[in-house]
């Protein structure tokens, strides 16, 4: 039952020959360290110098798929070369640090991490593209769940944003009768968005603030943003 292991023998190329004629057969064996070096050392300087014809720059995938999605939105542009639409694209990969704490003017509030030049893209007004219709029944199950601070944004006539279970930090921001930034309605790709500038330059743990812009009614909501012009309600 006891066989002698035949010596197992080096082929000229450096490799190791197979007496089975099969790697897997012969099961698990140890490389010598000389041979492991001269693997180690050949790799290494072919790593170093790769040949000329074949030195091609790499790039993260990351990387290149933001430059074809950025390619891509400037030529659905159609040539246009409206600012708006340029610093959306800007804003979509490069978003301003920002963040929601409590407020002196009501509840909770957005406030800039970072300074913030005038007439920036500041923060996107994200929540559900709904019908006027909708945003009334909406509204009405809103006040039954007790939900009494409204995120509804309307677009035009037909279109309107609801914010208020789907949305980002934009609906945080607060109404000032004397603001610092201001809500815009930008086209892109065919599409509605309503996007917050910058009015002014804007400070570190400065807070965001636009006028809400509510139409005039009986039932006034009073306004608590304390500046000098105040006007004392948003409607």
């Amino acid at each position: 039952t006891s066989f002698s292991t035949p010596k197992k023998k080096k082929r000229d190329d450096g490799m190791r020959e197979h007496v089975t004629g099969c790697a897997r057969s012969e099961g698990y064996y140890k490389i010598d360290k000389k041979d492991k070096l001269k693997y180690l050392n050949n790799s290494r300087a072919f790593a170093e110098e790769p040949p000329a014809d074949t030195q091609v720059r790499k790039r993260p995938l990351l990387a290149t798929t933001r430059r074809s999605e950025q390619r891509r939105l400037l030529s659905s542009f159609t040539g246009s070369c409206d600012s708006d639409l340029l610093k959306f694209n800007q804003l979509k990969f490069r978003k301003k640090k920002l963040k929601f704490c409590k407020s002196h003017i009501h509840d909770w509030g957005l406030f800039a991490m970072e300074p913030i030049a005038a007439d920036e893209m500041v923060i996107e007004y994200v929540g559900q593209n709904i019908r006027q219709v909708i945003a009334d029944m909406r509204e009405k199950r809103y006040e039954d769940e007790g939900i009494g601070s409204s995120y509804m944004f309307r677009v035009d006539h037909d279109t309107i944003i609801d914010a208020t279970k789907c949305g980002n930090f934009a609906r945080f921001i607060n109404h000032s009768c004397n603001p610092n930034c201001y809500a815009k309605v930008i086209t892109v790709e065919s599409q509605k968005k309503i996007v917050i500038y910058s009015k002014q330059h804007i400070n570190v743990n400065e807070e965001i603030t636009y006028d809400y812009k509510f139409p005039i009614e009986d039932v006034k909501i009073p306004c608590l943003c304390g500046s000098e012009n105040c006007r004392g309600t948003l409607n």
